[in-house]
């Protein structure tokens, strides 16, 4: 079984009153948020410098940051700025609070990924408006991000059905996550391909267990069945925003580069590149573990139906190259 890492976290929403990151050097103006926001019912946490608030936001990430411009250490700017790249706080709204006026400053600001900007003095009451508006946003992406981790779960249960099955999601999130960390991509394509490992197979609720278990060869329309699962799969995440990135994959992970795949017979780079890659490593997975109709076979031989593939026009050969690359090298750990 793989760990989740933080960059890929599934996503949760905690319960209890909000939590609001004050920074500001000066302690009098962060005593005042503090005072302001305790008496509406939120908890405070406060920080005096650019390094404390990267600390305090990574250790107990808030639902919204009030956040000063001149601050030491580093400046608000790029405190947003970084806040807005990591994958834990990205969605973390932050309004910037400051002294400056100029146009210059606040189009800075706007352009560092604050959500909102506000001028000292600042007034009370729109400054508590806003909070409440963005713990709203914020809680209200925390929920779908929970939904999100629903489903997945699901997933696993889905994959219990089958004793064949066992550990196959959590492979596929492991093995698809190596290859894309090894190509390169950036955390949003890995949480899709981490998610994408577990929700592949989703649209499987849709399958009957005789046809889902049957040892023997399967009848052209139990097979017709069995494929429907990618656009019945694709259905069923289609209405979460926050697993539209995965939506690809679950529709098209049995695509062939030829047109020969399914369900929409896509060709080439037609395909997108997350679907191709979660294809690989699901032919792969597919070889080296038991299934009802075959035993699982050497590592070698699961190498040689993936060149195969490629010598067939099915797969990518740079993709196919790099995934073996990874499992001679012990990197794709089951």
């Amino acid at each position: 079984m793989v760990e989740v890492p933080a960059s890929l976290s599934l996503g949760s929403h905690a319960p209890g009153p909000p939590t609001v990151l004050v920074v500001d050097d000066d302690e009098g103006v962060t005593t005042f948020f503090a005072r302001l926001l305790v008496g509406e019912g939120y908890t405070v946490d406060i920080a005096h410098d650019g390094p404390s608030a990267l600390t305090s936001a990574a250790n107990n990430p808030p639902d919204v940051v009030l956040l000063d411009v001149m601050i030491p250490g580093i400046d608000g700017f790029e405190i947003c700025r970084r806040l807005k790249r990591d994958a834990g706080t990205r969605l973390t709204p932050i309004i910037l609070v400051t002294g400056l006026s100029a146009r210059e400053q606040r189009m800075e600001g706007l352009e560092a990924g604050a959500d909102e900007f506000l001028t000292k003095p600042v007034d009370t009451h729109e400054l508590l408006a806003r909070v409440r508006s963005l713990v709203r946003v914020k809680r209200y992406t925390d929920d779908l991000d929970s939904a999100a981790s629903i489903i997945m779960t699901l997933a696993v249960m889905i994959e219990a059905r089958d004793e064949y099955a066992e550990g196959h999601c959590h492979r596929m999130a492991n093995y698809s996550t190596a290859l894309g960390r090894s190509l390169c991509l950036d955390s949003d394509d890995l949480q899709a391909l981490y998610r994408g490992g577990f929700l592949h197979n989703i649209g499987m609720l849709a399958i009957p267990d005789p046809v889902l278990r049957k040892a023997g060869p399967l009848e052209p329309e139990e097979y017709e069945l069995v494929k429907s699962h990618t656009v019945v799969g694709d259905s069923l995440v289609s209405n979460l925003r926050s697993l539209q990135a995965v939506r690809p994959i679950v529709r098209h992970h049995h695509e062939r580069l030829d047109g020969s795949g399914y369900p929409d017979g896509l060709q080439g780079d037609a395909i997108p590149l997350l679907a191709q890659i979660m294809s690989v490593v699901d032919v792969y997975d597919a070889v080296t573990t038991q299934r009802p109709y075959q035993p699982a076979r050497p590592i070698d031989e699961a190498v040689d139906v993936l060149r195969d593939q490629v010598a067939r026009g099915w797969r990518r050969p740079d993709l196919v190259e790099q995934f073996v690359a990874l499992i001679h090298s012990g990197k794709v750990a089951v």
